[in-house]
């Protein structure tokens, strides 16, 4: 006596084959992460390219600076009035760098949660429209199966 095997795998091919499957929902959604990670792909490479500038600024205004403390002075006391220069100028210097970099971090933060409130708005009406689509397949689906 010989057993028959049941074939699990054609199974579970006829019965997703026999559910309602919209890929687009799929796709949309893939859609909108795909541009969520883009728009804060955009943030951070702005963030980065203008923090770049200021540091990059900041450092040609120290050595700038710098060279005014390495000029040969007359009088010993001259040098010490010269560091002291140097130290007050690049005291303001980096006050004003480190509040250009606050501001940087600022619009991201603004620029981010804007985009986060954005990105769940939309993906939210994804799932919505996804669900109803889907809950619409599966109704008409199930009256075709109960009317045969």
């Amino acid at each position: 006596m010989a057993t028959k095997t049941t074939d699990y795998t054609k199974m579970m091919q006829e019965m997703m084959a026999s559910l309602p499957t919209d890929m687009s929902a799929y796709q949309d959604t893939f859609k909108s992460y795909a541009s969520f990670g883009e728009r804060m792909s955009k943030v951070a490479l702005e963030a980065a390219e203008k923090s770049t500038e200021i540091s990059s600024k900041w450092t040609k205004d120290t050595l700038s600076k710098l060279n005014g403390v390495a000029v040969v002075r007359e009088e010993p006391a001259d040098y010490g009035k010269a560091v002291t220069d140097f130290a007050s100028a690049q005291a303001e210097a980096t006050a004003e760098t480190l509040a250009a970099f606050a501001e940087v971090a600022k619009n991201v933060q603004m620029e981010t949660v804007e985009l986060m409130l954005s990105a769940g708005k939309d993906m939210s009406e994804d799932f919505t429209a996804a669900a109803k689509k889907a809950s619409s397949e599966a109704t008409s689906a199930a009256k075709k199966a109960t009317a045969k």
